[in-house]
């Protein structure tokens, strides 16, 4: 029987910070394309592809274990991937699972640490180059 999405506890910003700051052992996750991960993410995130067409969720699991304290979150809260991410993880027997909502926009508005091709300038393409 699989968990309901709305049962899943939210975590803010300021408790992931703390959480990251503990240096207890958790997997972060991000729901992202391949490109979206490689732009910005939160340090220390793993990525879980989101795009349909190289293997969405594949490979997803292979580092997490069920009994992994995990946090998902997405670019914001208004992004579903991190939902479907949930939901599949709750599907597959996963329980300790929490919400970032906020998620990487709402990291990034706190000058909060961030890793990728595009971390040092936010909102702006490495070199002035629009994406593509």
């Amino acid at each position: 029987m699989s968990g309901s999405l709305a049962a899943v506890p939210a975590l803010s910003r300021d408790e992931l910070r703390a959480k990251l700051a503990s240096g207890e052992p958790f997997k972060l996750v991000m729901a992202a394309s391949d490109f979206g991960f490689r732009a910005k993410h939160i340090p220390g995130s793993i990525h879980f592809n989101t795009h349909p067409a190289h293997g969405a969720h594949a490979h997803g699991f292979a580092g997490l274990d069920e009994n992994d304290d995990i946090v998902v979150y997405c670019s914001n809260v208004d992004c579903n991937a991190s939902r479907a991410v949930i939901a599949r993880l709750l599907e597959r027997g996963y329980r300790k699972v929490r919400h970032y909502a906020g998620g990487l926009i709402d990291w990034e508005a706190a000058h909060l640490p961030l890793e990728g091709d595009w971390a040092g300038s936010p909102g702006a393409p490495p070199d002035g180059n629009p994406p593509g």
